[in-house]
Formats: structure tokens, C-alpha cells, sequence
């Protein structure tokens, strides 16, 4: 195998935005922002909009959403099209 061809495998922050939960793992991406954690080192972190603490499905929570008035509004835009004659 070729030697120096793959990405550097490092400890990375990553930032949930929506829950504010942080957590520290290893990953090959990498980011010039940086942020001192729990333990005194400073590690590169990356800014997640969504994660396993705020994504639906893992937290339970799931958004309500309102099909009965998409179904009328669909059946108003289209009364006049196609259908039996």
C-alpha cells in the first residue's frame, strides 16, 4: 500500500447547534476553529446542525404534522383534473 495517502484519524469536538450537547470522538475531518474541553487539550471542533441528542428519532419526539389540511388543500388545487367521466 502507498504510504501517506490517508487522512490523519484525530480526536475532533463535535457541536450539536440544536441541543448545545458537545462531545469528543475521532474522525478524519478536521476544522480550523478549536475549543478547549474537560480535559485541558485544545481539539478542533465542528459545528453539527443535528445529532443523536436532538435528531426525532433517537430523542422520541416527533413533529406533529397537519395532513389533513394538506389533503384538502391538494384535492382544492386539483378538483378539476383527471377523475372519472
Amino acid at each position: 500500500m502507498k504510504s501517506d495517502i490517508h487522512p490523519k484519524y484525530e480526536a475532533v469536538v463535535f457541536n450539536d447547534l440544536a441541543s448545545g450537547t458537545q462531545f469528543l470522538t475521532k474522525s478524519t475531518v478536521s476544522s480550523s476553529k478549536t475549543i478547549e474541553w474537560e480535559d485541558g487539550n485544545t481539539y478542533p471542533v465542528i459545528d453539527v446542525e443535528i445529532s443523536s441528542e436532538s435528531h426525532p428519532f433517537y430523542t422520541g419526539k416527533q413533529r406533529i404534522m397537519d395532513s389533513a389540511g394538506r389533503v384538502e388543500r391538494f384535492n382544492a388545487r386539483f378538483k378539476g383534473f383527471g377523475g372519472k367521466k
